[in-house]
């Protein structure tokens, strides 16, 4: 049998990018059609704050012209500002680079950091572009679990046993996605200071920094500043993926190659989506702690359902994700993939973010109460249909 690790370093087919397990089923459900309950996808159900969107209609009447590959620097420097409203912590704005969401932001970094032969060590289970993001470099991941009898947390000292000379980034997530866990801010001040003993980068993914119910953020930079690259998204707290804008807090000289990486993939960010995140920071923030309180209720409404029908999960602190065990063992791929076309549901399985959760499946909450309502009332009924997947292993053909 192959180790863990041995099973993240092999593609599943010849190159060096795999497929989305969370597309598999999205594609499926569109080309299923009818009536489907859509929970698969992290992405607010909420349209984007009107004030937003003005600002954004806005600048596209006025001049779109480029900005800098860094960002605005009236952005950086507000992003600056929100931080230390956020954490005490003052941050240069020449640390900051404006990027096209969370996702091209770290993207920018393996660029400039990973080579082929380095390794890249990653949580599991993890959002699944950083496994991507590893291979397309020519790197070795490198898996440290995040079990559900830990809470989904991870283990300093198995960290550290992973590294090696050929280890290049360590890669954090708090609130984490798809787990929801929330690491306490000793966890994280352990974990960076070994980085920093090793002489590593860590990328810490605090893109649902301000979607926590439980517990507190921490702000990773601001624990080791030579060492850490925060990552930030405007999509998930503001409810504007589409409009792809985030932003990175970088150690000062990687921010310098980092902007320069990001005039030769993208030259900057559109100016229309710039401007739309200044107004996201400079202006009221009633729909981020009225979209926090209704994942929150979701999130309760969701386990105090599956815990009433016998089915024990963990309660997230964070993000918008519950995770749902099926049977021990039962393959969360062809649990998902029977959910979608027999119960018309569809939903994330956990091989679509490592080994750890592979009989677990991710549930978004990000949808309205009454399509979460409907979902839940089909996951119960193919729960209990299936004993939690268990006679899928019986169905014909399987």
């Amino acid at each position: 049998m192959k180790t863990e690790r041995e099973v993240l370093a092999t593609p599943r087919w010849t190159g060096t990018h795999t497929p989305s397990g969370i597309r598999e089923i999205l594609d499926v459900a569109f080309a299923q059609g009818g009536d489907i309950v859509r929970l698969e996808l992290g992405e607010p159900g909420q349209p984007t704050p009107a004030h937003i969107a003005a600002a954004g209609a806005q600048a596209a009447t006025g001049e779109v012209r480029y900005t800098q590959s860094a960002g605005l620097l009236e952005l950086r420097t507000e992003a600056s500002a929100a931080l230390e409203r956020r954490y005490g912590e003052h941050i240069d704005p020449a640390r900051i680079i404006v990027s096209q969401g969370g996702a091209q932001g770290i993207a920018a970094v393996f660029d400039a950091l990973v080579r082929p032969g380095d390794e890249v060590i990653l949580p599991d289970p993890a959002w699944p572009n950083y496994l991507a993001l590893t291979r397309m470099h020519g790197a070795t991941p490198v898996a440290y679990g995040l079990p559900r009898e830990r809470g989904y947390l991870p283990d300093p000292a198995e960290i550290e046993r992973l590294i090696t000379p050929a280890t290049k980034i360590l890669v954090i997530n708090s609130p984490g996605n798809p787990t929801g866990a929330v690491m306490p801010r000793a966890l994280v001040q352990q974990i960076v200071d070994l980085a920093a003993r090793h002489d590593l980068v860590v990328i810490s993914d605090e893109v649902y920094d301000e979607l926590i119910f439980d517990g507190e953020p921490t702000f990773a930079a601001g624990l080791a500043p030579e060492h850490v690259v925060s990552v930030f998204s405007f999509s998930k707290t503001y409810a504007m993926t589409g409009w792809r804008v985030g932003y990175l807090v970088l150690p000062a000289g990687l921010a310098e190659i980092v902007g320069h990486v990001q005039e030769s993939l993208i030259s900057c960010v559109s100016t229309v989506s710039q401007r739309a995140a200044l107004a996201a920071l400079r202006g009221p923030q009633d729909d981020v702690d009225r979209m926090r309180e209704e994942y929150r209720a979701a999130r309760d409404y969701v386990v105090g359902r599956l815990r009433a029908a016998g089915i024990e999960l963990d309660t997230p602190a964070g993000a918008f994700y519950v995770m749902v065990p099926l049977a021990p063992g039962v393959d969360a791929r062809a649990a998902a993939l029977d959910l979608v076309t027999s119960a018309g549901l569809a939903v994330a399985p956990g091989t679509a973010f490592g080994v750890v959760a592979a009989d677990q499946i991710r549930l978004s909450l990000a949808a309205s109460p009454a399509e979460l309502e409907r979902g839940i009332d089909r996951l119960l009924d193919w729960y209990a249909r299936t004993d939690g997947g268990r006679t899928l292993s019986d169905a014909p053909g399987s």
